[in-house]
């Protein structure tokens, strides 16, 4: 292996990633990989090192999930400019907060997904299933990382509810603040893997980050004793290499985690229930009675969780909306696009 392929799988480079380019890109090109990203200004890192670019103009054009994010590889030119994005192998994604429809990308060829989530009241098993079906549509495996077992007068129960949210589900729990207890992470964390860290404000992440990475990378910020609530302490993702020779990317605690179209997510996760569903008696059974319902007959027996069919409905409910609007705002864009087009022709026609 070249010293460039060596410098390039530390950032998590493969054969995955190689094998989409030609001998000329191989010969003409640079792979790099984006730290960080803010607007349309990128930090990448390839066997050149790191350097600052911008995207060109004519990239801003293309649609969100085309864009670069952190994660990402880019091929350069010889001038640092990017020439394409290469395939992922997975994406975490979801909507964007407030009133906007638009699918915010949170980072992109991740092996696996450390969900963050403390052993007090920020525990919400209807919370972590949203992270869940998002990891499991983006084609990345989740890890639910349980932390403040310091602070936790027993931790079993924890462990307990949530092991029942997908069977064969890895729970750990952790002292952020210790680096053995720690360890008990590093199996995913190997010389070019690369793992995310998601989660709600002041579950810990910043601190699990500082000590995985053996250095304070992050500031960390005090919990109200009101409610064990924590405020942001990180503020933009970025992607971080390991001591150990992993690559973490970490994001700001999620306050509002909308689902993006995620049907298989949602099907995989609830697996169970979306096995009922397929023996009522009507395929558009909506699960709320109807006659023939396997899915209702399940839970008046008491085969379900009143819960987790609650929360599979609602989430259910939601990707169908989200769906529907972003396919109603696919055609709205294609519409103004050919209005575009057309006003572009006839002024071109009209002009001497």
């Amino acid at each position: 292996m070249n010293s460039a392929l060596t410098s390039l799988s530390t950032l998590g480079w493969s054969h995955f990633y190689q094998q989409q380019l030609s001998l000329d890109e191989w010969q003409s090109t640079q792979p790099a990989r984006v730290f960080a990203l803010n607007r349309h200004l990128l930090e990448v890192a390839g066997s050149f090192g790191t350097r600052r670019i911008e995207l060109p103009a004519v990239w801003l054009k293309l649609a969100v999930e085309s864009l670069p994010t952190v994660g990402d590889w880019l091929l350069l030119d010889d001038q640092g400019q990017p020439l394409r994005l290469l395939e992922r192998k997975s994406l975490f994604k979801r909507m964007a907060s407030g009133l906007e429809t638009r699918v915010q990308l949170m980072a992109a060829n991740v092996d696996t997904l450390f969900v963050v989530t403390s052993c007090n009241q920020d525990f919400n098993l209807s919370r972590l299933e949203r992270y869940l079906a998002l990891a499991l549509d983006g084609g990345v495996d989740p890890v639910l990382v349980l932390t403040k077992v310091d602070l936790a007068e027993g931790t079993e129960e924890f462990l307990t509810q949530a092991a029942k949210l997908r069977p064969g589900l890895t729970v750990v729990a952790v002292n952020a603040k210790d680096s053995d207890s720690c360890g008990q992470l590093r199996d995913w964390m190997g010389c070019g893997q690369t793992v995310a860290l998601v989660g709600s404000s002041g579950v810990g992440k910043s601190t699990l980050v500082n000590t995985l990475c053996r250095a304070e990378l992050q500031l960390t910020g005090d919990i109200r004793s009101t409610d064990a609530k924590g405020r942001h302490t990180t503020t933009a993702r970025s992607l971080h290499l390991l001591p150990d020779g992993g690559i973490l990317i970490d994001s700001p605690g999620l306050r509002e985690l909308q689902l993006s179209d995620c049907d298989n997510g949602l099907a995989t996760l609830f697996e169970e229930i979306e096995e009922l569903a397929r023996q009522c008696r009507f395929n558009d059974c909506r699960h709320q009675g109807e006659v023939g319902c396997a899915v209702s007959a399940a839970a008046e027996r008491g085969d379900l969780d009143d819960r987790r069919l609650t929360n599979y409905l609602k989430l259910r409910a939601e990707q169908e909306r989200t769906a529907e609007t972003l396919l109603e705002k696919r055609r709205r864009d294609r519409s103004f696009g050919k209005m575009c087009k057309s006003v572009k022709k006839s002024k071109n026609r009209n002009e001497p």
